[in-house]
């Protein structure tokens, strides 16, 4: 019984394939006008003296008619026509095809081979473990926001207070993710948010500016060494001058910024990073920085990182820490 139904399977699956395939061949016959307006569709014919004998794309047989009851000229011209219509979508979808993949390349870049950016956005250290290329995600450091935010991000600017000196810390000795080459390359693709210096009137060359990617100019991110404490590492220091304007003091590194392509700008510093505890800022402006930072470390003797994405991995792990990043008065 089971064979039976076996065959019976079979069966019917080649005659769905045999009726695919003459559908297919109708639908892309070539023609043979008839004198009286009518057509026979036919994949292919040839002139045997005065029969023309052709293959049927209905019947899927061998076929004969006389070559006097064919309009030539009107055969030649639509299948000429219909070349160059199948020419003309096959360039169009080629076309499509090729803007499709630059959308993609541009939403997902690869960063290394069989290694590409995701198209949520986000910010990721590229490392090098073992002579293999890995992706790291760097989460803000936060303990509410311990979690895959992509472009959204928190951001919590300076806001001057009657004291002279406060410091931005995080808990914690160590992060995370830790880097095994001195010089990561940090893709940064994350919300944007236009701060005005309110001391200036907005001129026509800063209007244009708000319409360029914020995340693209030069001085939007940094990078700086932070201070290790007992429990704690320290970001940098802020101070707030009695008439309220505001600086900040760090270990600034001298980094470089490049565009990728999408909304992804490449950061990467100046110079190799010296083993130690580092973190990815953001610059809201001349005079504020976002109090949510983007910590990691540099240590060539660091065991792999558990949230790594490699070419052969495509899921991640929770990354970040656990710490709000706290204004302490000093």
């Amino acid at each position: 019984m089971g064979g039976r139904i076996a065959k019976l399977a079979a069966l019917l699956a080649l005659l769905v394939l045999a009726a695919a395939a003459l559908v297919f061949a109708q639908v892309h016959a070539k023609r043979l006008i008839l004198k009286d307006g009518s057509y026979q569709p036919a994949t292919k014919w040839e002139i045997k003296g005065e029969r023309v004998r052709y293959y049927s794309a209905e019947r899927a047989m061998w076929e004969e008619l006389p070559k006097s009851l064919v309009d030539w000229p009107a055969t030649e011209k639509w299948n000429k026509d219909r070349e160059a219509g199948i020419a003309n979508e096959t360039r169009r979808l080629s076309e499509e095809e090729e803007n499709e993949r630059r959308l993609e390349e541009a939403r997902s870049p690869q960063v290394a081979p069989g290694v590409r950016l995701p198209e949520s956005g986000g910010v990721f250290l590229l490392d090098v473990f073992t002579g293999k290329p890995q992706l790291v995600e760097l989460v803000q450091n936060g303990g509410e926001i311990n979690k895959n935010m992509g472009k959204n991000i928190l951001r919590a600017a300076i806001n001057p207070v009657a004291t002279s000196k406060q410091s931005i810390e995080i808990k914690g000795t160590r992060a995370r993710i830790q880097a095994h080459q001195p010089a990561p390359a940090i893709y940064v693709n994350v919300n944007q948010q236009e701060t005005d210096d309110k001391q200036a009137e907005p001129t026509a060359d800063a209007t244009a500016d708000k319409q360029k990617d914020l995340d693209q100019q030069p001085d939007r991110f940094r990078i700086v060494r932070v201070e290790k404490k007992k429990k704690s590492r320290v970001v940098g220091n802020i101070k707030i001058a009695f008439y309220g304007k505001v600086t900040q003091q760090g270990d600034w590194i001298q980094t470089q910024l490049e565009p990728v392509a999408g909304d992804w700008v490449k950061v990467t510093p100046a110079v190799p990073l010296k083993p130690g505890e580092y973190a990815l800022i953001e610059m809201l402006g001349k005079k504020e920085m976002n109090l949510y930072v983007w910590d990691f470390g540099v240590d060539p003797a660091a065991p792999a990182n558990p949230s790594a994405w490699v070419p052969t991995q495509a899921k991640q792990t929770p990354t970040g820490t656990d710490q709000t990043p706290i204004l302490e008065k000093r």
